[in-house]
């Protein structure tokens, strides 16, 4: 490895050899999920794949740790990362040693994780949000991030036993939108949901059940003006005031989701003010969920 490697930014370059060093410490077996799943919040760490994501974590205001490279792919570390943050350049063979696989996403960076924001915060300010429950696919719950916040979502909220977000998949998949959208964990669960009840959130939870409301019709006489919809319409309890169709602000709409195949628990749809649903053609029992919650979101989303 030649002694001198060119980049653009001012950061330090340093060559790797030994896949053991323990400067690399933060990017062995990243293909390890249950190890990376312990380690990650407790060093207070995630990995961040590709130059996109990189720059998308640094422009939210995440920390940067250092940087993993090959010579070949240098220039896919942002230019405008701090002066003080170590690039590790590596060979193939030494970054497949270290990480697990053969990295060929241009650079991996390790940032630095937040303080975890409270629930309550998160419901602050937001009239349109998604709930998880036990999505612990990083594939679906980065795929359900993206369009949270391409569609026009405000948060997203967690039950206790969802995938951790700032996993290397799950920010993979969702293009870095992870850092756009605010989130928080619930718990206890379901019981906490009552939080969103108290401040004026009408929970919606979305199953393939034909007896529930379909989710289009509710979504379009949600925010209507005129008089106020027949709750029973829309499948609310009667005697519901949740709705707020032609009355000023948005009305706040949380749309719960369940895992893959099971769905959401039973407790779950108890605890929710109106079940809904997307109609299904050909006989078609459901779609997976990141499909479902991009429809959603699509009709429920601010844009």
């Amino acid at each position: 490895m030649p002694a001198e490697l060119p980049r653009s930014a001012a950061a330090s370059v340093v060559a790797i050899d030994d896949p053991a060093d323990p400067r690399v410490d933060d990017f062995v077996a990243l293909t390890d999920v249950a190890l990376r799943r312990r380690r990650e919040p407790a060093d207070g760490l995630f990995i961040a794949e590709g130059e996109r994501v990189i720059t998308r974590a640094l422009r939210a205001g995440y920390r940067p740790r250092s940087v993993l490279v090959s010579p070949a792919r240098l220039d896919a570390v942002p230019a405008d990362l701090p002066a003080d943050v170590p690039v590790y350049v590596a060979g193939a063979d030494v970054l497949a040693a270290i990480t697990g696989f053969e990295v060929h996403r241009g650079a991996l960076a390790s940032m630095c994780r937040r303080p975890p924001l409270a629930a309550a915060d998160v419901l602050a300010a937001a009239r349109r949000i998604l709930v998880c429950e036990d999505i612990v696919s990083h594939t679906n719950l980065g795929a359900i991030f993206r369009s949270a916040a391409g569609l026009g979502m405000d948060a997203v909220l967690l039950s206790p036993r969802c995938a951790d977000p700032l996993y290397r998949r799950c920010v993979r998949v969702s293009m870095g939108e992870v850092f756009a959208v605010p989130y928080a964990r619930l718990d206890p669960w379901p019981g906490a949901l009552g939080l969103l009840r108290a401040v004026g959130f009408t929970l919606l939870a979305l199953t393939p059940a034909v007896d529930a409301a379909d989710l289009g019709t509710f979504a379009a006489r949600l925010d209507a003006p005129g008089p106020a919809a027949d709750p029973v319409a829309v499948g609310l309890a009667a005697g519901s005031s949740e709705m707020n169709p032609g009355g000023g602000a948005p009305a706040r709409v949380a749309l719960l989701l369940g895992t893959e195949g099971p769905g959401l628990s039973e407790p779950t749809q108890a605890a929710a003010t109106a079940r809904v649903r997307i109609p299904m053609a050909h006989g078609v029992d459901s779609l997976n969920v990141a499909a479902t919650a991009a429809i959603a979101c699509y009709l429920l989303g601010r844009r």
